[in-house]
């Protein structure tokens, strides 16, 4: 399997664990046709409260494990979560609370990267 094919299949199921604990506002940021970027993906999310937040959190690197084998390298922002980041290599996975998911505007960053919103489901 190639690695864009696995960054597909992480990606995926990212996103199915986020759906699955209810976290809003999903976004992927594509950078793979960009130069001098240290990972080729991000999911951007929010959860309302840092309960839920962690829940988001929780459920990713969960149903990414189950499914695909995959644990995150690192995650970092637990104790407040405020903003959790999942480092999955290529792929970064943010988890925000919609205050601070406002003043970093993530997905903004990057203009010239393919930008995917996906539909909340309720």
């Amino acid at each position: 399997m190639n690695n864009n094919t696995s960054d597909k299949n992480i990606i995926e199921k990212i996103v199915e664990g986020i759906q699955d604990v209810k976290g809003k506002k999903i976004v992927i940021v594509d950078m793979t046709e960009l130069e001098n970027y240290t990972c080729s993906y991000f999911v951007i999310c929010q959860g309302d409260s840092n309960v839920q937040v962690n829940a988001i959190a929780e459920n990713i690197k969960d149903h990414v494990r189950t499914e695909l084998h995959v644990k995150p390298f690192a995650v970092d922002g637990q104790a407040n979560a405020e903003w959790i980041a999942m480092d999955y290599g290529s792929i970064i996975v943010h988890v925000f609370q919609p205050e601070p998911r406002a003043f970093y505007q993530l997905e903004t960053l990057w203009e010239d990267a393919k930008i995917t919103e996906i539909e909340d489901l309720d």
